[in-house]
């Protein structure tokens, strides 16, 4: 790998390029480093060289299928203790990787997302009733809940009791200290790390147990019963329960955190955007009129869905992801990869790019997304989802619950910001909103 690119200053002996950079902002660090150094850069931490790519032309280029698949970086062998050969963790040559997508994917048809719909529905109703209530709402808490709530009763036929609930579920808490935990692991140093971190780890894997324990009695308690659901698909597969527990908590962790966050977002904007506001909820009220909305008009909330986009846009949820070279290589014309060799995506970067999205680049508008603007930039210059073989399978499952949440939401109240409230990133496996709170005031 090519180390002479562009790299930060004051490098320091055995750190590396750590000077400044916080194990709670790395992203936001990387973007800044982007803006700095330009779209192809290396950090040195420790003793690893770490190439991070954000423009698009290069982009192009490295979610070529033939020359390249994707790596399974060190942040993502961080969380395999949670979840080993899951699908989001599981290394490509790994048996249950291929199996898990075969036995899936039918979990995300057409067929089986209309079966969902009901549910969304439902469970989007205990957040309306829980917010009727007039009291200030925490966003990122109630869209944990609901995302949460949603995925375990549509995937596993299982219930978090998420709005009957004051604190988070004991599960939820377990789980956001072993994310927490595999993400501050990045920044040990050698050795010593492992010596000073004996009590996080004792604690990490206790929580880890725990996930496993609520897992397995889910699956305990559905073995042998007829259903059609993911729990379902896998019982009734050569999947073997070990690995069925590592799919659950998959997606239990990483498929309610993406959609929590991109709608804690996009309420965030619309809060502080009432024009934007205004306009969908016009759309709202022209598709779906007062009746409760049936699956087929979800996917007619063309605005909606653009601000869903734009959200996702400014602060992709899941904010880069990692591509390895199958082949010995060169990426534009600067980049000289071995076969093995692999580069950082930073999508977080890549979709600010204003060689590609304008001297707007920074600002909030749906209209990025009306059909001649998505028509007049690169293909691969919006990436939320990944690439590839490995794209996130749950894409349409979480577009179609985004939208129907938000319709619900803005059909049913203005949203009134908290003064002076900035907004600040939380960043653990995905991105949310930090300290968001806002005013549901019913229409």
């Amino acid at each position: 790998m090519d180390t002479t690119l562009p790299h930060p200053k004051w490098r320091l002996p055995l750190l590396g390029d750590l000077l400044g950079v916080s194990a709670d902002r790395q992203i936001e660090h990387a973007v800044k480093l982007a803006r700095q150094l330009g779209p192809i850069y290396v950090r040195k931490i420790f003793n690893q060289h770490i190439v991070f790519v954000s423009g698009a032309d290069l982009v192009t280029e490295l979610v070529d299928e033939e020359r390249f698949v994707k790596h399974v970086a060190p942040t993502i062998v961080a969380l395999r203790p949670m979840m080993a050969d899951g699908l989001f963790t599981a290394y490509n040559d790994e048996p249950n990787l291929h199996l898990g997508y075969e036995v899936l994917r039918p979990a995300f048809s057409q067929a089986a997302m209309r079966r969902y719909h009901e549910t969304m529905l439902d469970v989007t109703r205990q957040l309306l009733a829980h917010w009727d209530m007039g009291a200030v709402a925490d966003v990122v808490g109630d869209m944990t809940k609901t995302t949460l709530e949603i995925i375990g009763r549509t995937g596993f036929g299982y219930s978090f009791d998420s709005f009957r609930r004051i604190t988070p579920h004991p599960f939820v808490a377990a789980m956001i200290r072993a994310l927490i935990h595999a993400q501050r692991s990045l920044f040990r140093p050698p050795v010593i790390g492992n010596i000073t971190g004996w009590r996080a780890d004792r604690r990490n894997a206790a929580d880890i147990a725990y996930l496993n324990s609520v897992v397995d009695q889910v699956i305990e308690s559905r073995s042998g019963a007829e259903n059609d659901d993911m729990l379902a698909l896998m019982l009734n597969s050569p999947l073997d329960k070990v690995n069925i527990r590592h799919q659950i908590i998959t997606f239990l962790s990483g498929g309610h955190e993406t959609t929590a966050g991109a709608l804690a977002f996009a309420l965030y904007f619309l809060a502080e955007h009432p024009e934007v506001a205004a306009r969908a909820r016009d759309e709202v009220d022209s598709v779906w009129g007062e009746d409760e909305p049936t699956f087929e008009q979800v996917a007619k909330l063309r605005y909606v869905r653009r601000i869903v986009d734009e959200a996702l846009r400014l602060w992709p949820t899941a904010p880069a992801f990692a591509r390895e070279a199958r082949v010995d290589t060169v990426v534009g014309d600067r980049l000289r990869m071995r076969a093995g060799d692999w580069v950082v995506v930073l999508t977080a970067a890549l979709q600010r790019d204003p060689a590609v999205w304008g001297p707007d680049a920074d600002e909030f508008d749906p209209d990025h997304f009306s059909t001649e603007a998505v028509k007049g930039r690169p293909k691969h210059a919006f990436m939320p989802f990944g690439t590839g073989m490995r794209a996130c399978i749950g894409r349409q499952f979480a577009l179609h619950e985004a939208v129907l949440v938000l319709g619900m939401v803005l059909r049913r109240y203005d949203l009134r910001p908290q003064p002076d409230y900035r907004l600040r990133v939380r960043e653990l496996l995905t991105l949310k909103p930090e300290g968001f709170f806002l005013t549901p005031v019913r229409r």
